[in-house]
This record gives structure tokens, C-alpha cells and sequence, in this order.
């Protein structure tokens, strides 16, 4: 009898570790084949990809007792025109803006309008984005990751101010699911003494999610060189982005694009002195639309 339940109770614990074992295999399994993504760009030569770019900023300062705020709002209509496309995927666009929409304002003087798309002729502030309408502003070409092979810039510039570069760079390997990739940046600062200092940062992209063919991408801007300066912080915030990116995965390019600032940096220029930074910049692909490049 003993022994009989002995065998049975073993034969249990038996069954139990196999079970155990079959349904840790299968866990791994389904580890080994869970569903990865290839982002890359897929472009056809002489095709336009119109995008419209939206950015809202709002700046406060105080120094020695002293308050200002400036705001700034553009919107601007913009496009790539797709000049050549090789059998590896390397893609040649030229970079042309096609109107704007401006707003400034400084403090406590008047608000400054402009739109390009009527005849009246731009307030000086704005005179050199009037001679970039309807212009190229650069011609740039990047392989199927989106890495600058080479540009040449004709009346725009290369700095990204934070906003990114006109390509994602994309990831060389496949991603689940929450995988991470990060893009190394620097940035050019000015220190009291006027000396240059070099920061580096890396912005890390995570695949969020991935619905019909559109991949969702979570973006944050991450200092790597200790920043003990104040002065160094206040410029250094304006250009780290944190947002998120929709990328269409099956016809492959980017759909849109948001990032966000929110920043406060104290003593920046004395004790008692203080920087806000607010900003939110978004940029959307428009489908279909046919614009002409107007300039007064």
C-alpha cells in the first residue's frame, strides 16, 4: 500500500516537472519567433512627399529683476522631391519649402505677421526665410536606414535645433516589440569665458507599437556629458527632444512627428535669474496635395 502510493506521488512529481519543463520550452519558443520589424525607407524616384511643419515656442526670462516673453508660431508647407533612387535603396531628394506662415512677438513690442502665400512684403525679421521660399534649401542623400551619405546646403542649414534631422535614422536590425536604438549627437555650446563646449547626448528611440504597417516610435534626448554649468543647461535644453514618431512601415517613410519642451533652468545668468522654455513642434505628411511655391 505504501509502496503503491510511494509510485503514485513519485509518478506526480514526475508529471508535474515534465509539464513544468514543456511549459517553459514553449515559453522559449514563442520567445525565438516572436514578430520582428525592418524599418527603411522606401522612396520612387519622382515622387513628392509633401509635409506641413508646425512649431509653437514660448520663451520667459528673468534677469536681475527683469521679466520677457517671447513667443514665436510657424507653420510651414514643405517637400522632398525624390530625384534618384538606386537598386541598394540610396535616395537623392532636394529639400524646398513652398510657403510660411510666421509669428513673433518680443516682450512688450507689437506682434510681427507674415504670410507668404499673400503679396505683402515680409517684415525685415523675416527677410532671409522670404529669400528660402520656393527655393531649395538643401539636397541631401541618405541610404535605406536614413543615414546622410551626402548634403550640400543651398540657403538653409544644417542644425537640427533639437527639431531632428530631415531623415530618421533607422536601426540596422529588426526590433520587437519595446526594443531600443539610440542615434549619438553633439551639441555646440558657449561658456562665459566664450570658450566652445562640446556636449554629447544620444537620442534613444523605442518601437512603441506597431499597427497596419505603422510603426509608433517613443524618442527622448539623453545628456551623456555631465553638465555642471548653468549657463551650459540653458542652452543645451532647447535642443533635446522627447516626442514620438509615426513611420510607415510598408511603403516606408515617415508619416509624422512630435516633440515636446518643457523646461525650467535657474541661475543661468546670475542667482537670481531664471529661463522657461515651453515648445511643441509636429510635422505631418500630407497626402495628394499639390501646392505652389508663392513669394512676394
Amino acid at each position: 500500500m505504501y509502496r503503491s502510493y510511494f509510485l503514485t506521488s513519485l509518478a506526480l512529481l514526475l508529471g508535474l516537472a515534465v509539464s513544468s519543463l514543456q511549459a517553459e520550452e514553449a515559453s522559449d519558443a514563442g520567445k525565438s519567433v516572436l514578430e520582428r520589424y525592418t524599418l527603411r525607407y522606401s522612396l520612387k524616384a519622382g515622387e513628392q512627399l509633401h509635409y506641413e511643419v508646425t512649431h509653437a515656442a514660448k520663451t520667459k526670462t528673468r534677469i536681475r529683476g527683469a521679466e520677457e516673453v517671447s513667443t514665436v508660431h510657424t507653420i510651414s508647407q514643405r517637400h522632398w522631391d525624390v530625384l534618384d533612387v538606386t537598386k541598394d535603396g540610396d535616395t537623392t531628394i532636394d529639400h524646398i519649402v513652398d510657403a510660411v506662415e510666421m509669428t513673433q512677438q518680443q516682450g512688450e513690442q507689437e506682434e510681427i505677421r507674415w504670410d507668404s502665400t499673400t503679396n505683402e512684403e515680409p517684415p525685415a525679421v523675416f527677410g532671409r526665410v522670404a529669400d528660402q521660399i520656393g527655393k531649395k534649401l538643401s539636397t541631401l542623400s541618405f541610404n535605406a536606414r536614413g543615414v546622410e551619405i551626402e548634403r550640400e546646403n543651398h540657403g538653409g542649414t544644417k542644425a537640427s535645433l533639437g527639431m531632428g534631422s530631415l531623415t530618421l535614422q533607422l536601426p540596422e536590425e529588426a526590433l520587437a516589440i519595446g526594443d531600443s536604438w539610440s542615434v549619438p549627437r553633439e551639441i555646440k555650446t558657449r561658456l562665459e569665458n566664450n570658450a566652445v563646449k562640446t556636449i554629447k547626448i544620444r537620442e534613444l528611440y523605442t518601437l512603441e507599437k506597431v499597427q497596419t504597417g505603422v510603426a509608433t516610435l517613443s524618442l527622448r534626448s539623453e545628456p551623456l556629458t555631465p553638465i555642471d554649468e548653468e549657463s551650459v543647461r540653458a542652452q543645451v535644453v532647447q535642443q533635446l527632444s522627447n516626442g514620438e514618431i509615426r513611420f510607415d512601415i510598408d511603403n516606408g517613410r515617415m508619416l509624422s512627428k512630435q516633440l515636446d519642451w518643457d523646461e525650467t533652468v535657474v541661475g543661468f545668468q546670475g542667482a537670481n535669474s531664471l529661463m522657461e522654455y515651453r515648445s511643441r513642434m509636429t510635422e505631418r505628411l500630407v497626402d495628394g496635395v499639390e501646392r505652389t511655391a508663392k513669394k512676394p
